[in-house]
């Protein structure tokens, strides 16, 4: 019986290296399905929030790994994978809504098959109010790391 209420799914995971990230991308893209869906990724500077982002954009068939990069000063990066359009951005840079607002984010967002990956998205509370999920990643020793992913 449907009450309404949307299902969140919390998962913990690790990982142990850079290629365990990457690897991670799939998992976390089925995750997000299906499409359009709107994710903060938090995490302090060197994170692997971007390396996420690579591993997704190859598990979508949007982009090989080394073909994506930060866009700390291109603020958004497109990516046009088979079925999906993925939008990476990085707001580390802007402090203000009005900054927001030129980004064209609500555009991407109404696409019918984007994913939109935001970092720093959390400074934003507008932002965090309407995403779709959530990514943590804390740096533990060495290249290891852990993730906490919520997808409502």
């Amino acid at each position: 019986m449907d009450c309404g209420v949307a299902e969140v799914i919390e998962k913990r995971l690790k990982t142990r290296s850079v290629n365990g990230t990457l690897a991670l991308g799939q998992t976390i893209y089925e995750l997000m399905l299906p499409a359009p869906r709107l994710v903060i990724l938090r995490g302090e500077l060197g994170a692997g929030k971007t390396t996420l982002v690579k591993g997704i954009a190859e598990a979508m068939g949007a982009a090989l790994a080394e073909d994506v990069t930060s866009p700390t000063f291109t603020l958004v990066h497109e990516y046009k994978g088979k079925t999906k359009r993925l939008y990476h951005l990085d707001l580390y840079r802007l402090e203000t809504e009005r900054e927001l607002l030129t980004l064209g984010l609500e555009e991407m967002e109404s696409e019918p098959d984007a994913l939109v990956l935001v970092e720093w998205g959390e400074k934003f509370p507008s932002l965090v109010a309407r995403a779709g999920g959530e990514i943590a990643i804390s740096p533990l020793e060495g290249d290891e790391r852990s993730f906490l992913v919520r997808m409502l």
